[in-house]
C-alpha cells in the first residue's frame, strides 16, 4: 500500500516555516539546520606594507558574501560567528617584497582568542629565490557563537626593503563556513 502526503508548507507548532515547496519540484528550507551559516569570504582590496619581520593583522576589507554580518571588514577584520559549531576556516596571504628582493621566510597564521590554530610557513631562499609566496591555510575549530573570534596574521622577512601583502581577491582572502552534522 502506497501513501501519499501532498502539502507546500511544513510548519513547526510556532507556525514558522521549516520547508516550502514552489509546486514544481523546488524546496526552500529554513531554520532546519540544512544551511552551512553563518558563512563569509573577504578578501583584501588594496596592498598592505608591514614591518619586516613582525607579525601583523592581514586587512581583508572587501567581502565577497557574508550571511549573517559576522565579519568586520572595516575595523579589525575578524571573524565572530554568532551560532555555536565546527567551523571550516580558510586563508591564503600573497607575501611579497617591493623592488624585486628575495623573501628569506613568509609565515601565514590563523588565531582563535588571540592563540595560533594554524600556521604556515614557506621558506622560498631555501633552494630557489623568490620575490612571492602564496601561503594556504585551512582548518577546522570549535566556536562558542557568541565571544569566540578568528583572525588572519602574516610574517615576512625579506632581504630588504619593506614586505607587502598583495590585494587580490584570488590571492589574499579568508573565508569561514559552519559544517552542518559535526
Amino acid at each position: 500500500m502506497t501513501s501519499i502526503i501532498k502539502v507546500n508548507t511544513i510548519q513547526d507548532v510556532g507556525g514558522n516555516n521549516l520547508l516550502i515547496s514552489n509546486g514544481s519540484g523546488s524546496i526552500t528550507t529554513n531554520n532546519i539546520g540544512g544551511q552551512n551559516t553563518p558563512a563569509f569570504r573577504a578578501y583584501s582590496g588594496n596592498d598592505q606594507t608591514i614591518s619586516d619581520n613582525t607579525p601583523t593583522r592581514v586587512a581583508m576589507n572587501n567581502e565577497d558574501f557574508d550571511t549573517d554580518g559576522c565579519y568586520d571588514h572595516t575595523t579589525n577584520y575578524r571573524f565572530t560567528p554568532n551560532v555555536a559549531g565546527k567551523y571550516f576556516v580558510f586563508a591564503q596571504v600573497n607575501c611579497n617584497a617591493d623592488a624585486g628582493e628575495n623573501i628569506h621566510f613568509a609565515i601565514a597564521f590563523i588565531e582563535k582568542n588571540g592563540s595560533e590554530i594554524v600556521r604556515n610557513n614557506v621558506d622560498p631562499h631555501n633552494g630557489s629565490k623568490s620575490n612571492q609566496t602564496y601561503n594556504y591555510l585551512a582548518t577546522i575549530v570549535d566556536m562558542n557563537g557568541s565571544s569566540d573570534y578568528l583572525d588572519v596574521f602574516a610574517q615576512i622577512d625579506v632581504a630588504s626593503g619593506s614586505p607587502i601583502i598583495s590585494a587580490g581577491t584570488q590571492g589574499t582572502y579568508f573565508g569561514a563556513y559552519r559544517l552542518i552534522g559535526a
